[in-house]
């Protein structure tokens, strides 16, 4: 059986070029090398895994060869490797300070490279700030470290400091690639980023990552292997959750959810996850925050088009939701209710209260508390309000309440009450109770409109109300049309009950045609003419006049075959 050598072993790089994601501290090492203006001490400090031990070492071999004609020459025995997390007491950098005196048998210069350096002791690191604020002509201090705070700072400043970052996902992706050629191995796109991905800058995370997946799925790896293996969610369980979501089907979002716990995730992982896709879909909305999105090409894609599908205001509120949702899971009884009633929300967002629904469970639209406990709805608040963030710091300034109101307490019944019910009629009210009256939002779009398309929007509206079986408000629009002037709407009614029913269904109506026509200072003006009343007949008895008016044989055959009005 062939000796196996870890992927990080085996492509550790050997030269600064093969370093990945460094490019700016190893520039800076290959020119101070050729200019001769190297620091004796240097400090090598990051996240593990990118590179700081691997360019300590060429950065070793590098500064002999600079001065060697034998290129093959890689000058081992004048590098000294200490490990200071074994090695971190006072005997053992002694020993070090008396090593430092000899000269190199070959080459210029002895490197010395001290690896976790933090872990050093406190009567060490005085024991070595001496030799190390003037070393020997022939000696170099590499000192690397992934904790550079627990360095005193006597030693900080005896060194030339380095900081290297944290490797980017594409940088991981584009090696793994190239790795997985070497090794003969088909990769896909995708599942070579969710590697990337989980290995969080590290490079070396991400080659032992590799390494297991290969193991587990030999030659072909694909991105269902990678999920499996990394327990990761995979992202399509996102995108299903969102259409559901979009759909405000909540019965088939509890079933998927509940799909996920019996593969055996967290509910924690999975509301963490729903927020970062919320924010992968909002970064999607805009070409220029798409280099933002550190996914696949064909994840882009789905990201992308479902984009489409999202309201910019939906996202905010989402993201806002789930966040919540992650800041009180630890200190939550009921942690999965908790996730559920989450979702049950994020799914009653773009529920339009209006619709027609025989099914109990949508959850009325969100309301949040302001600071001074006045109600806001989101459902006023135009698109180009944009953000939930709002509500706390900045939502006392654009919207100003003119009274407090407190939330009602409705209560979802098993059943929907009759529309003709005084159950259904106190329901209504207090639905109509949460519509907040403000004063008109500066700052606000007001475009110029046609009346030919104020009144098509008119017309339209008419027909919604058909749809959601608002005859009798539709029929009083419908027989009464406005006059557009200076991007306002006047209408005429012929008597106050007409007014009365109007004036129900007003707010929407309003908000309807101020996001339509783009104008957030649009009004309506009802006034009533009664001398205009005669004109319509909409009672019995007011029908029955009209008939007589026109026939007066209707009297007769009213007695005759003793009719009723």
């Amino acid at each position: 059986m062939e000796h196996f050598i870890v992927s990080a072993r085996k492509y550790r790089p050997q030269t600064f070029k093969d370093v990945v994601g460094q490019q700016a501290i190893t520039n800076t090492l290959e020119n101070a090398i050729k200019s001769n203006h190297l620091a004796q001490a240097l400090l090598f400090t990051g996240p593990r895994g990118v590179g700081k031990t691997t360019c300590a070492r060429i950065l070793a071999k590098q500064i002999n060869q600079a001065t060697n004609t034998a290129p093959d020459e890689d000058f081992a025995f004048n590098i000294f490797e200490l490990d200071a997390a074994s090695n971190n007491g006072v005997d053992q950098i002694r020993e070090l300070t008396d090593q430092v005196r000899i000269p190199p048998q070959t080459g210029k210069y002895k490197v010395y490279i001290i690896d976790e350096v933090h872990m050093l002791s406190a009567a060490a690191f005085n024991a070595f700030l001496k030799t190390l604020e003037e070393p020997p002509e022939h000696a170099i201090f590499i000192l690397a470290t992934t904790e550079k705070h627990k360095i005193i700072p006597t030693i900080l400043s005896r060194c030339q400091i380095f900081d290297f970052k944290r490797i980017g996902v594409l940088d991981i992706k584009n090696y793994l690639t190239k790795i997985a050629k070497q090794e003969g191995i088909t990769a896909d796109d995708d599942a070579l980023h969710i590697i990337a991905q989980k290995a969080d800058g590290a490079l070396r995370d991400a080659l032992s990552i590799f390494d297991r997946v290969v193991s587990f799925s030999g030659t072909n790896l694909t991105r269902k292997d990678v999920t499996e293996n990394l327990n990761v969610l995979d992202y399509d369980e996102f995108f299903t959750a969102t259409d559901l979501i979009l759909e405000n089907k909540i019965p088939e979002l509890l079933v998927h959810f509940n799909t996920i716990l019996a593969k055996g995730f967290e509910g924690h992982h999975f509301i963490i996850g729903l927020a970062s896709h919320f924010r992968d879909l909002l970064v999607a909305k805009d070409k220029s925050t798409i280099t933002l999105l550190e996914v696949g090409d064909n994840a882009k894609k789905k990201y992308l088009s479902q984009s489409e599908k999202c309201d910019l205001r939906f996202l905010l509120q989402a993201i806002e939701l789930a966040n919540q949702c992650d800041l009180n899971y630890k200190s939550s009884k009921n942690q999965r209710l908790l996730i559920e009633l989450t979702i049950m929300q994020l799914a009653s967002i773009t529920f339009d209260g209006e619709k027609k629904n025989n099914k109990p469970y949508i959850i009325a639209a969100l309301h949040f508390q302001t600071q001074n406990n006045s109600v806001f709805n989101p459902n006023l608040v135009s698109k180009s309000t944009i953000s939930k963030k709002i509500t706390k710091p900045i939502i006392k300034e654009i919207l100003k309440p003119k009274k407090q109101l407190a939330k009602p307490d409705l209560k979802i019944e098993n059943r929907r009450p009759s529309p003709l019910s005084l159950k259904s009629v106190n329901h209504k009210k207090e639905i109509e109770k949460i519509e907040v009256d403000f004063e008109e939002i500066e700052g606000l779009p007001t475009d110029d409109f046609g009346e030919n398309e104020g009144l098509r929007l008119w017309l339209t509206y008419i027909d919604k109300l058909k749809e959601k079986g608002k005859n009798s408000l539709a029929a009083v629009m419908a027989a009464n049309k406005p006059v557009i002037k200076e991007q306002n709407f006047y209408i005429e009614l012929p008597n106050f009950v007409m007014e009365k029913q109007l004036k129900v269904g007003l707010n929407p109506l309003l908000k309807y045609l101020r996001e339509k026509l783009n104008n957030f200072k649009i009004k309506i003006t009802i006034n009533v003419n009664e001398k205009a009343t005669k004109k319509y007949a909409y009672t019995s008895l007011e029908k029955y006049q009209k008939l007589k008016e026109q026939n007066s044989d209707i009297v007769l055959l009213k007695k005759t075959f003793d009719l009723d009005v």
